[in-house]
Protein backbone atom coordinates (compact mmCIF):
# COMPACT_ATOMS: atom_id res chain seq x y z
CA UNK A 1 0.00 0.00 0.00
CA UNK A 2 2.41 2.38 0.80
CA UNK A 3 4.69 1.45 -2.77
CA UNK A 4 0.90 2.12 -4.19
CA UNK A 5 0.88 5.91 -2.17
CA UNK A 6 4.06 7.18 -3.17
CA UNK A 7 3.31 5.66 -6.72
CA UNK A 8 0.11 7.81 -6.92
CA UNK A 9 1.77 11.11 -5.14
CA UNK A 10 4.82 10.74 -8.24
CA UNK A 11 2.07 10.83 -10.62
CA UNK A 12 0.02 13.31 -9.22
CA UNK A 13 3.44 15.93 -8.60
CA UNK A 14 3.98 14.81 -12.49
CA UNK A 15 0.94 15.53 -14.06
CA UNK A 16 0.63 19.03 -11.86
CA UNK A 17 3.87 19.83 -13.53
CA UNK A 18 3.36 19.27 -16.55
CA UNK A 19 -0.17 21.38 -16.56
CA UNK A 20 2.32 24.10 -15.33
CA UNK A 21 4.41 23.51 -17.58
CA UNK A 22 1.65 23.49 -20.12
CA UNK A 23 0.00 26.78 -18.98
CA UNK A 24 3.08 28.98 -18.35
CA UNK A 25 4.19 28.31 -22.18
CA UNK A 26 0.35 28.81 -23.41
CA UNK A 27 -0.33 31.90 -20.92
CA UNK A 28 3.07 33.22 -20.29
CA UNK A 29 4.43 33.21 -23.74
CA UNK A 30 2.24 31.95 -26.49
CA UNK A 31 -0.53 34.10 -25.68
CA UNK A 32 1.56 37.99 -24.71
CA UNK A 33 3.44 37.07 -27.86
CA UNK A 34 -0.03 36.61 -30.09
CA UNK A 35 -1.30 39.60 -28.58
CA UNK A 36 1.46 41.86 -28.81
CA UNK A 37 2.10 40.53 -32.10
CA UNK A 38 -1.42 41.60 -33.14
CA UNK A 39 -1.15 44.67 -31.32
CA UNK A 40 2.02 45.57 -33.48
CA UNK A 41 -0.37 44.89 -36.71
CA UNK A 42 -3.27 46.09 -36.44
CA UNK A 43 -2.47 49.05 -33.71
CA UNK A 44 1.11 49.96 -33.98
CA UNK A 45 1.16 53.22 -33.03
CA UNK A 46 -1.42 52.93 -29.73
CA UNK A 47 0.60 49.66 -28.94
CA UNK A 48 3.65 51.72 -29.09
CA UNK A 49 1.97 54.53 -26.59
CA UNK A 50 0.71 56.51 -29.03
CA UNK A 51 3.65 58.82 -29.60
CA UNK A 52 3.85 62.16 -31.12
CA UNK A 53 7.07 63.55 -33.42
CA UNK A 54 7.90 66.60 -34.46
CA UNK A 55 9.36 66.85 -37.70
CA UNK A 56 12.84 65.58 -37.03
CA UNK A 57 11.35 62.29 -36.10
CA UNK A 58 12.12 62.50 -31.82
CA UNK A 59 9.52 61.76 -30.05
CA UNK A 60 8.40 64.93 -27.92
CA UNK A 61 6.05 62.69 -26.11
CA UNK A 62 2.27 61.19 -25.69
CA UNK A 63 -0.96 62.23 -27.53
CA UNK A 64 -2.57 60.59 -23.91
CA UNK A 65 -0.89 62.57 -21.67
CA UNK A 66 -1.26 66.22 -21.46
CA UNK A 67 2.14 68.38 -20.63
CA UNK A 68 2.54 71.84 -19.07
CA UNK A 69 4.39 74.99 -20.71
CA UNK A 70 5.59 76.62 -18.25
CA UNK A 71 8.91 79.65 -18.08
CA UNK A 72 12.13 77.57 -16.17
CA UNK A 73 12.17 78.70 -12.57
CA UNK A 74 14.74 81.70 -11.88
CA UNK A 75 15.53 80.02 -8.24
CA UNK A 76 14.89 75.78 -8.93
CA UNK A 77 15.43 75.62 -5.42
CA UNK A 78 12.88 78.02 -4.25
CA UNK A 79 9.60 75.64 -3.98
CA UNK A 80 7.49 79.35 -3.22
CA UNK A 81 8.16 80.69 -6.14
CA UNK A 82 5.42 81.11 -8.65
CA UNK A 83 5.37 78.97 -11.62
CA UNK A 84 4.69 81.42 -14.87
CA UNK A 85 3.39 79.60 -18.28
CA UNK A 86 5.44 80.30 -21.64
CA UNK A 87 2.53 82.38 -23.61
CA UNK A 88 4.64 81.51 -26.76
CA UNK A 89 2.78 78.49 -26.25
CA UNK A 90 -0.81 77.35 -25.96
CA UNK A 91 -1.90 76.58 -22.87
CA UNK A 92 -3.41 73.55 -21.31
CA UNK A 93 -6.13 72.88 -19.18
CA UNK A 94 -4.79 73.73 -15.43
CA UNK A 95 -3.44 70.97 -13.92
CA UNK A 96 -1.53 70.10 -10.28
CA UNK A 97 -0.62 66.88 -11.57
CA UNK A 98 1.96 67.96 -14.53
CA UNK A 99 5.65 69.35 -13.91
CA UNK A 100 7.06 72.31 -15.59
CA UNK A 101 7.91 71.63 -19.15
CA UNK A 102 8.40 72.95 -22.30
CA UNK A 103 8.11 70.99 -26.29
CA UNK A 104 10.44 68.56 -25.23
CA UNK A 105 10.54 65.14 -24.35
CA UNK A 106 11.84 65.85 -20.59
CA UNK A 107 8.56 66.37 -18.14
CA UNK A 108 8.07 65.74 -14.47
CA UNK A 109 5.07 63.78 -13.74
CA UNK A 110 4.64 64.33 -9.99
CA UNK A 111 0.59 63.19 -9.85
CA UNK A 112 -2.47 62.43 -11.54
CA UNK A 113 -5.93 63.23 -9.70
CA UNK A 114 -8.73 65.30 -9.57
CA UNK A 115 -9.28 68.15 -7.27
CA UNK A 116 -13.09 68.40 -7.31
CA UNK A 117 -14.66 70.89 -4.66
CA UNK A 118 -17.88 71.94 -4.46
CA UNK A 119 -19.56 74.77 -6.83
CA UNK A 120 -19.86 76.72 -3.42
CA UNK A 121 -16.57 75.87 -2.27
CA UNK A 122 -14.72 79.20 -1.31
CA UNK A 123 -11.23 77.68 -2.66
CA UNK A 124 -12.77 76.52 -5.89
CA UNK A 125 -14.75 79.89 -6.33
CA UNK A 126 -11.26 81.82 -5.76
CA UNK A 127 -9.24 79.33 -7.96
CA UNK A 128 -11.41 79.82 -10.85
CA UNK A 129 -11.85 83.62 -10.34
CA UNK A 130 -7.71 83.61 -10.43
CA UNK A 131 -7.56 81.76 -13.22
CA UNK A 132 -10.41 83.74 -15.02
CA UNK A 133 -8.55 87.10 -14.61
CA UNK A 134 -5.30 85.29 -15.56
CA UNK A 135 -6.55 83.98 -18.91
CA UNK A 136 -7.88 87.36 -19.91
CA UNK A 137 -4.85 89.06 -19.01
CA UNK A 138 -2.53 86.98 -20.52
CA UNK A 139 -4.26 86.36 -23.48
CA UNK A 140 -5.42 90.05 -24.31
CA UNK A 141 -3.14 92.26 -26.80
CA UNK A 142 -2.84 95.27 -28.47
CA UNK A 143 -5.20 94.36 -31.12
CA UNK A 144 -7.44 92.10 -29.15
CA UNK A 145 -9.06 92.20 -25.89
CA UNK A 146 -10.59 89.07 -24.39
CA UNK A 147 -13.61 89.49 -22.30
CA UNK A 148 -14.19 87.59 -18.98
CA UNK A 149 -17.91 85.94 -20.76
CA UNK A 150 -15.00 84.74 -23.48
CA UNK A 151 -13.61 82.42 -21.27
CA UNK A 152 -14.41 78.88 -21.76
CA UNK A 153 -14.57 76.22 -18.62
CA UNK A 154 -11.74 74.03 -19.63
CA UNK A 155 -9.54 77.27 -19.25
CA UNK A 156 -10.03 77.19 -15.65
CA UNK A 157 -10.77 74.26 -14.39
CA UNK A 158 -8.47 70.94 -14.59
CA UNK A 159 -9.85 67.57 -15.76
CA UNK A 160 -10.60 64.58 -13.73
CA UNK A 161 -7.28 62.84 -13.97
CA UNK A 162 -5.37 66.39 -14.27
CA UNK A 163 -3.42 64.82 -17.21
CA UNK A 164 -6.12 65.57 -20.04
CA UNK A 165 -4.19 66.68 -23.16
CA UNK A 166 -6.86 67.99 -25.04
CA UNK A 167 -8.47 71.53 -24.64
CA UNK A 168 -11.74 72.84 -26.46
CA UNK A 169 -11.59 74.55 -29.58
CA UNK A 170 -13.07 77.68 -27.77
CA UNK A 171 -9.89 78.03 -25.41
CA UNK A 172 -7.70 77.04 -28.18
CA UNK A 173 -9.17 80.13 -30.28
CA UNK A 174 -8.53 82.20 -27.57
CA UNK A 175 -4.98 81.96 -27.63
CA UNK A 176 -4.57 82.51 -30.90
CA UNK A 177 -3.68 85.96 -30.91
CA UNK A 178 -0.98 85.92 -28.21
CA UNK A 179 0.60 83.05 -29.79
CA UNK A 180 0.52 84.67 -32.77
CA UNK A 181 1.91 88.63 -31.36
CA UNK A 182 4.49 86.74 -29.02
CA UNK A 183 5.71 84.50 -31.86
CA UNK A 184 5.81 86.77 -35.03
CA UNK A 185 3.46 85.32 -36.78
CA UNK A 186 0.15 85.91 -38.78
CA UNK A 187 -3.02 85.46 -36.79
CA UNK A 188 -4.76 83.33 -39.80
CA UNK A 189 -1.70 81.32 -39.97
CA UNK A 190 -1.62 80.21 -36.61
CA UNK A 191 -5.73 79.80 -36.75
CA UNK A 192 -4.99 77.69 -39.55
CA UNK A 193 -2.31 75.46 -36.90
CA UNK A 194 -5.88 75.21 -34.60
CA UNK A 195 -8.20 74.16 -37.27
CA UNK A 196 -5.37 71.44 -38.42
CA UNK A 197 -5.28 69.80 -35.15
CA UNK A 198 -9.09 69.96 -34.21
CA UNK A 199 -10.55 66.47 -34.10
CA UNK A 200 -14.63 66.40 -33.80
CA UNK A 201 -16.79 64.05 -32.36
CA UNK A 202 -15.92 60.48 -32.48
CA UNK A 203 -18.82 58.98 -34.87
CA UNK A 204 -20.08 62.27 -35.05
CA UNK A 205 -21.94 62.32 -32.19
CA UNK A 206 -19.37 60.90 -29.33
CA UNK A 207 -17.31 63.40 -27.12
CA UNK A 208 -16.70 66.78 -27.78
CA UNK A 209 -14.33 68.22 -30.59
CA UNK A 210 -11.02 68.89 -28.92
CA UNK A 211 -7.36 70.07 -30.14
CA UNK A 212 -4.58 68.09 -28.56
CA UNK A 213 -2.02 70.67 -26.83
CA UNK A 214 1.02 69.03 -27.07
CA UNK A 215 0.07 67.82 -31.39
CA UNK A 216 -0.70 72.10 -32.03
CA UNK A 217 2.37 73.30 -30.29
CA UNK A 218 4.88 70.60 -31.81
CA UNK A 219 3.12 71.80 -35.22
CA UNK A 220 3.66 75.88 -34.07
CA UNK A 221 7.69 74.56 -33.10
CA UNK A 222 8.04 72.82 -36.49
CA UNK A 223 6.42 75.99 -38.01
CA UNK A 224 8.74 78.85 -36.55
CA UNK A 225 11.99 76.14 -37.30
CA UNK A 226 10.89 77.09 -40.93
Amino acid sequence: MTNTSVSNTVRLFGAGLRALLVLTLVCGVIYPLAVTGVAQALFHDRANGSEIKDRSGSVVGSSLIGQTYNLPKQNPDDAEEAVRPDLKWFQPRPSNGLGSNSVNTQYSLILSGATNRSGDNEDLVKWVTDAKAAVVKDNSTASYEVKPADVPADAVTSSGSGLDPGISPAYAKLQVHRVAEKNGLPVKEVEGLVADHTTGRLLGFMGEPRVNVLELNTALRDLLQG
